[in-house]
Formats: C-alpha cells, sequence, structure tokens
C-alpha cells in the first residue's frame, strides 16, 4: 500500500532523521520526498510504501506522539484519500 506521510511545523533540527528512522523501524519504504523551509516553517511530503502486514493505526499513533514531541503536525494518508482530497 501506498501512503503519504506529510510534516509541517516550526523548523528545527532532527525532524528528518527522527521521522526517517521511525519509518525504517518499522520497515516502511520512502519512495520519494520533497522537502522545503519556508522562513522559520519546516513541511515535508513523502511518498511510502507500507507492507500489508504492517499496522497502520499503530505507526500513526507513533507519528502523532513524534510529532507532538518535536512541536510540529505529521499525518499519515492512504494515497487514494490524499489524492482526493487535493484534486481541484
Amino acid at each position: 500500500m501506498k501512503a503519504i506521510v506529510s510534516v509541517i511545523g516550526k523548523d528545527k533540527k532532527g525532524i528528518i532523521a527522527k521521522v526517517s528512522n521511525i519509518l525504517y523501524e518499522n520497515d516502511i519504504n520512502i519512495e520519494d520526498i520533497s522537502q522545503t523551509i519556508m522562513q522559520d516553517y519546516f513541511t515535508m511530503i513523502m511518498m511510502v510504501s507500507i507492507s500489508a502486514n504492517s499496522d497502520v493505526t499503530k505507526l500513526s499513533d507513533i507519528l502523532t506522539k513524534t510529532g507532538e514531541e518535536l512541536g510540529v503536525t505529521i499525518r499519515v494518508q492512504h494515497e487514494d484519500i490524499f489524492n482526493a482530497m487535493h484534486k481541484l
């Protein structure tokens, strides 16, 4: 399954390292990544590949908690839901 992981918030060091390490620990492959810093704000969107036996709810909970610790918002959405929400 493909999913979109988005990270938005005030920039600080370690955001990419922390998020990518969590994905690695959960056997999730980052297929594409885009990140930018606009003034003091960090934004990152990743397309990831999640195996069928992965617990997406558990992953979402881990990333949400990590986001709170880092002071950013982290969301995981199935690719189809993300695309439907961003269609014009």
